[in-house]
């Protein structure tokens, strides 16, 4: 596997990522809560990326994969701010940018932050406004009691042994980039991949995601038997299509 390059951050902290040179538009693939860039969707769109000789991204947000820092530390906005940098100086030219889960939410905030350099957005299961919307709205009296006690909650995980652990920095960070409610005017197309058998992010959540883009060229797609990951070799094959529909 391809070693990583690192992009210093204005504190110091080293982006992880790693770039494929090719044909506009670049594709930029921002993965999830947790996630590090060696996960099955960002390296089968390398891949493809690589077969068609088209230029493409992948890296760690700070506190993720090889990436410096620490997970505890990291909050939506610090995460966009690395997206950003990775968009800014490692992508040329106009980017199809692909979101999964977080991803999909961080992806969201550079187009809007980036409008003139984003040729589209294909988002999967994207978890916009998950902090408020799929975390604190969802705990129990006592789970927020804890959150608010200790500044930090650990669930179970069913994709790790370890258990997710979530901060009240994270949550009160993320509702400052909340963006469902007030609406998204974004000119680019977007496309929502979403399983409806996902229980981490409900098709219900999609459908209010995609009312929620104000562009005309806004499309959803349920996958009636998808779980979260959209992992499966029919998943990729939908994914990849979806990404060349906007980078042709």
């Amino acid at each position: 596997m391809t070693a990583p390059a690192f992009l210093a951050a204005p504190d110091g902290l080293r982006i992880a990522h790693v770039a494929a040179a090719g044909t506009e538009p670049c594709i930029l693939f921002c993965g999830g809560f947790r996630s590090d860039m060696t996960g099955t969707k960002a390296l089968a769109l390398e891949a493809a990326a690589k077969a068609r000789g088209t230029g493409f991204v992948r890296f760690d947000y700070t506190g993720h994969g090889q990436s410096d820092g620490a997970f505890l530390d990291g909050s939506i906005g610090r995460w966009k701010d690395d997206t950003l940098a990775v968009l800014d100086q490692v992508c040329r030219g106009p980017t199809v940018i692909v979101g999964s889960s977080m991803g999909g939410w961080l992806a969201t905030l550079a187009a809007l932050a980036r409008p003139g350099r984003v040729a589209g957005l294909v988002l999967l299961a994207p978890a916009l406004d998950f902090t408020e919307d799929l975390m604190w709205a969802q705990m129990s009296p006592d789970q927020r009691a804890t959150l608010q006690r200790d500044g930090i909650l650990r669930e179970p995980s069913q994709y790790s042994d370890q258990p997710y652990e979530y901060t009240l920095k994270l949550i009160e960070d993320g509702r400052r980039h909340c963006i469902l409610a007030g609406g998204i005017d974004l000119a680019a197309p977007v496309r929502i991949l979403q399983g409806m058998q996902d229980p981490d992010v409900p098709w219900q959540h999609a459908v209010k995601t995609v009312e929620a883009f104000r562009g005309a060229d806004t499309r959803l797609t349920l996958i009636r038997d998808g779980d979260h990951r959209l992992s499966r070799p029919q998943d990729l094959a939908l994914l990849t299509e979806t990404v060349w529909s906007l980078a042709a």
